[in-house]
C-alpha cells in the first residue's frame, strides 16, 4: 500500500521537519539525481537539478520553475520534502518533471492553504488558491512526484472554506505518471483554463486520496490504472463521509472524466462513501458533468444502492452524463439499476484513451 498522507503527516512530525526543511532517504545523500546526471554533467543544456541540500542548481522547485524559462525544460528534483507552493505559468510549454529515485514517496511537494485560510494582504486564497501546485502549461509531464496538501479541518475548526488543494492542473496534454496527489477536501483539480478550451490529462498509475470531492473539475482526462482511496471522518456521525469524483464537464465536451482498470479503496466503514456528484458551478450553469468508470473495482466503502447523489437540486445527477461498464467488487453491485447507469457494449467500444484523447498518445514511451 502506498504511504498515506496520515501516515506522511505521521512521519514528518516524528522526523521534526522544521517548515521550509526538507530531508532525504540515505539513498539518495551521494547521489541525489541518481540516473539522470548532476549539474556536472548535464542530461541536455535544458536539464535543471533541485535539491534541498544545495548539490543542484536549486534548492526548491518554484526556483527552478522560475529559472525555466521557454519551452522543453525539465526539472530533476532530488529526494525531499519540499514545503512551498509552485506555480507554472502557461508560457513555460512541454516541461517535465522527474522525481529522481523513482519513487514518489521520496519527492513531496506540500504546502497547507486552505480556500479559507486568510492571505496576508487580506482576504482569504479561495479554493484554486489554496493549491500547492498550480500547472498552467500545456505539454507538462510530472513522474514519480507527491503533490500534497497537508492542512487539515481538526487543526482550524474556525475556518469555514475547507477546500484544500494538492494539484490544479489546466493545461492541455498534461500527463502525471506514478505520481501521488494527498489531501481531504478537493485533491486533485483536474481542470481547463477556460470554458472553452476542452483540455485533455492522462493520469496513468497515479494515487489520489481525500474525502469530499477530491477529484474534480472540467478536464477531459483519462485515470489509467489509478488508485483512489477515500479516508476515514471522525467528525461525522453518518454518512455520506463524501465523494471521490466531481466532475463539472462543459455542455458542449464530448468528454468529461474516463477512468479505467482502476480501483478505489477505502479507510472509512462500508458504503460511506458515494462514487461521485455532479458539479454545476455559479460560473458555468449549464455545465454537464461527464463520468466514465469502466472495468474498475469498487471496494465496499462506496455505497452501492446509491453511489450517485446531487451536489445541488437544481442539478440532479441523472440529468448528467453518469455511466459505468463491466466493474467489479462489492461497491459495484447493482442492487437498483436505475441508480447505476451501465454503457451497452457499444457504447463502451468508443470509451477508451485513444478516443478521449485524440491524436495525444501519452501511454507510448513511457
Amino acid at each position: 500500500m502506498p504511504l498515506s498522507r496520515r501516515g506522511f503527516l505521521t512521519a514528518s512530525a516524528a522526523a521534526a521537519v522544521a517548515p521550509g526543511q526538507a530531508t532525504a532517504p540515505a539513498h539518495a545523500r551521494t547521489r541525489p539525481f541518481g540516473r539522470y546526471g548532476s549539474p556536472a554533467r548535464r542530461l541536455t543544456p535544458g536539464t535543471l537539478y533541485v535539491d534541498p541540500h544545495g548539490r543542484g542548481d536549486f534548492t526548491s522547485v518554484q526556483a527552478a520553475v522560475t529559472a525555466a524559462t521557454g519551452s522543453g525544460r525539465t526539472l530533476v528534483i532530488a529526494p525531499g520534502r519540499y514545503r512551498e507552493t509552485v506555480a507554472v505559468d502557461a508560457g513555460r510549454t512541454e516541461m517535465t518533471w522527474i522525481g529522481a529515485s523513482g519513487n514518489p514517496r521520496d519527492v513531496v511537494i506540500v504546502h497547507d492553504n486552505a480556500a479559507g485560510t486568510p492571505k496576508p494582504g487580506g482576504g482569504t486564497h479561495g479554493t484554486s488558491g489554496s493549491a500547492t501546485t498550480t500547472v498552467r502549461a500545456d505539454g507538462f509531464t510530472a513522474r514519480w512526484i507527491t503533490f500534497a496538501n497537508d492542512w487539515l479541518r481538526a487543526d482550524h475548526p474556525d475556518v469555514t472554506g475547507t477546500q484544500a488543494v494538492a494539484l490544479k492542473a489546466q493545461g492541455d496534454r498534461g500527463a502525471f505518471l506514478h505520481c501521488r496527489f494527498l489531501g481531504h477536501q478537493d485533491t486533485l483539480y483536474a481542470d481547463s483554463p477556460a470554458l472553452s478550451v476542452f483540455a485533455r490529462q492522462y493520469y496513468a498509475h497515479c494515487y489520489a486520496e481525500g474525502d469530499v470531492d477530491f477529484v474534480f473539475g472540467r478536464a477531459t482526462a483519462v485515470f489509467e490504472h489509478c488508485h483512489f482511496r477515500t479516508l476515514n471522518r471522525t467528525d461525522l456521525a453518518a454518512a455520506p463521509y463524501g465523494f471521490v469524483f466531481a466532475p463539472s464537464t462543459a455542455a458542449a465536451n464530448p468528454r468529461g472524466y474516463l477512468v479505467v482498470r482502476g480501483r478505489v479503496t477505502s479507510g472509512a466503514p462500508d458504503a460511506c462513501y458515494k462514487l461521485a456528484r455532479p458539479w454545476v458551478p455559479s460560473s458555468d450553469p449549464t455545465a454537464r458533468p461527464m463520468l466514465t468508470v469502466r472495468d474498475t473495482r469498487l471496494g465496499p466503502g462506496i455505497d452501492a444502492v446509491a453511489p450517485y447523489t446531487d451536489m445541488s437540486a437544481a442539478h440532479p445527477w441523472q440529468d448528467q452524463r453518469f455511466a459505468e461498464y463491466r466493474n467489479s467488487g462489492p461497491g459495484a453491485a447493482v442492487t437498483v439499476p436505475e441508480n447505476r447507469p451501465q454503457l451497452t457494449d457499444e457504447q463502451a467500444a468508443s470509451a477508451t484513451r485513444a478516443v478521449w484523447l485524440g491524436d495525444w498518445t501519452p501511454w507510448e514511451g513511457r
